[in-house]
């Protein structure tokens, strides 16, 4: 027993880190606790542990009396002068109880409430070891999932990947070693402390640059923004007080070998690095590159934007399912509102509207018969020599007779 004691306070300092004080406190509270439904409740019975040792006494103060009453707070004064040569009549006498004493109830008993008081105990490290580290970069090991959760061995503690906070294009198998961060250390959950840990987080990119990029780790560069979409795309824009320094350069490293380490870390996501600029305009300017807005109109109080694109630009604007607006939007914490330029669209149409006019005063038909010619490419006089009558005859609803004439018409004067 007493080597078994021995083994089992090394194994718990050394494996779980408890102090030996706590489990001498627990295994004390849960002998007296399980001594107390064996034996009885004995005047000031009293546990002692010597964690060296691994020896355990238990002790009771009874009262020395010429007639015992109740076995559990008397003794008789000749049981008593047997321990005491010299005790006399209602002194106290520490007794002795021997472990067979207590019996086998009581040493089960005794087991379970330690082994709960212990869990209690590493519980409770676990949050004083992390509670400052909050916002942290760990490495782990995957170890089972619970349910949709995923848990994580970090060495002498568990840790808890929540469902929300996993990357929907990752793979989780256990024993795959991973970095996560640190988003929260709960006390009060109801299953004790727990460790939250988190890939999904946009600062879990923060931190990643920052052990990556040595200007960033000693604020030479600076992450002004991030808004991200795990496992698909990240902006970060970054920002330098020192003029000699290019913090975009400096975050993708040459070659690109430092982005590429972060891109690695997340598993190919797209991260995009972007100048910071006080100018609203001109940062969403740079959170769009390579797209070029036509116009960007920010409101008075700067929490929005109008923005105008070419049509061939507006769907890259917006991008698949709109997220690299929404991307953009969190960026630069502003609503964002991208629409295509009807500029071109309208001075288009005028030229095609004044183009028809000209026609059918050329050709002499009226307005709605030109601006058919005109939209189905025949807007010149001298195109009309690549076309024959069977095509003016659709162009003009079958009308043949008219398109006879326009043929005639556009012929005489091209010659």
């Amino acid at each position: 027993m007493i080597s078994e004691l021995k083994a089992l306070f090394e194994y718990y300092q050394k494996e779980k880190g408890i102090d030996a004080s706590k489990m001498v406190d627990a295994l004390s509270q849960a002998l007296l606790a399980a001594s107390k439904k064996s034996i009885g409740p004995a005047r000031e019975l009293a546990i002692s542990i010597d964690p060296e040792k691994g020896s355990i006494n238990a002790t009771a103060k009874l009262i020395a009396v010429e007639k015992v009453e109740n076995a559990f707070e008397q003794i008789g004064l000749k049981a008593a002068r047997k321990l005491k040569p010299n005790a006399e009549l209602g002194d106290e006498i520490t007794v002795e109880i021997p472990p067979q004493v207590m019996g086998r109830i009581a040493a089960q008993t005794a087991k379970q409430t330690m082994l709960q008081r212990l869990r209690q105990a590493e519980k409770e490290n676990l949050y004083d070891e992390f509670k400052d580290r909050t916002g942290d970069v760990v490495s782990g090991v995957i170890r089972r999932f619970d349910k949709s959760d995923v848990v994580v061995d970090l060495g002498k503690f568990e840790g808890v990947m929540p469902a929300k906070e996993r990357v929907s294009t990752e793979d989780y198998t256990p024993g795959d070693r991973m970095r996560f961060y640190v988003k929260a250390v709960e006390k009060d959950s109801s299953r004790g402390p727990e460790i939250i840990l988190s890939r999904a987080h946009p600062n879990f990119v923060r931190r990643l640059f920052e052990f990556e990029v040595s200007e960033i780790a000693d604020r030479t560069v600076e992450i002004v923004s991030i808004s991200r979409e795990a496992g698909y795309r990240t902006k970060v824009a970054v920002h330098s007080a020192d003029d000699k320094v290019d913090p975009v350069g400096a975050c993708v490293g040459l070659r690109g070998a430092r982005v590429k380490n972060i891109v690695r870390e997340l598993n190919n996501e797209k991260v995009d690095i972007i100048h910071w600029s006080p100018d609203h305009a001109e940062f969403i300017r740079e959170a769009l590159k390579p797209i070029k807005p036509l116009s960007i109109k920010v409101s008075s109080d700067k929490r929005s934007a109008q923005l105008t694109v070419s049509e061939e630009d507006l769907s890259k604007a917006i991008g698949r399912r709109g997220q690299n607006a929404r991307l953009t939007s969190r960026l630069v914490n502003m609503e964002l509102s991208i629409e295509k330029d009807e500029t071109a669209a309208e001075v288009f149409a005028a030229q095609m509207g004044s183009a028809a006019s000209h026609l059918g005063k050329a050709l002499g038909v009226d307005d709605a018969t030109a601006a058919k010619l005109a939209e189905n490419g025949l807007n010149d006089l001298k195109l009309f020599a690549q076309a024959d009558v069977d095509d003016i005859a659709a162009i003009v609803d079958g009308d043949r007779a008219l398109a006879e004439h326009i043929f005639a018409r556009a012929m005489e004067l091209n010659s």
